[in-house]
C-alpha cells in the first residue's frame, strides 16, 4: 500500500465516524492526522472513495462550511439532498449555522 492510499484509509476511518447531522473539514480531518497542511489530499481521498456508501463523505465540507465537492456526487444537489436528509439546512451551497453542526475530530476522538 503506498503512503496516500494508507492517507487515505486514515480519512476514511474519520469520515465514518462523523456523526449523522454533523459536518467536518477538509483541513479538520487533515489536522487530525497530523497533515494540517493536506486539506487538498483529505478532499482527493473524498473524491476518489468512489460513491462507497460506508464512507459519508458528504458530511465533509470546507472550512467555511461550503459544500464545494458537490460535484463529486452523481445526481443533481445529492450532497445538499443527503445534508438535508440529515436535518442541516443548505442556503447557497452553505451550511446554515455551521458552527453548530460542526463535528471536530481532534476534540472528538481520542
Amino acid at each position: 500500500m503506498s503512503k496516500s492510499e494508507n492517507f487515505f484509509e486514515k480519512v476514511y476511518d474519520v469520515a465514518k465516524k462523523i456523526p449523522y447531522g454533523r459536518v467536518t473539514s477538509y483541513g479538520a480531518i487533515a489536522k487530525y492526522l497530523g497533515a494540517a497542511k493536506s486539506a487538498r489530499m483529505v478532499g482527493w481521498a473524498m473524491n476518489a472513495c468512489n460513491g462507497d456508501e460506508t464512507i459519508p463523505a458528504h458530511r465533509v465540507v470546507n472550512r467555511k462550511g461550503m459544500i464545494t465537492g458537490k460535484h463529486h456526487f452523481s445526481g443533481i444537489n445529492l450532497m445538499q439532498q443527503l445534508l438535508e436528509s440529515e436535518g442541516l439546512m443548505i442556503k447557497n451551497d452553505k451550511i446554515v449555522n455551521f458552527e453548530a453542526t460542526f463535528w471536530n475530530p481532534s476534540k472528538n476522538l481520542k
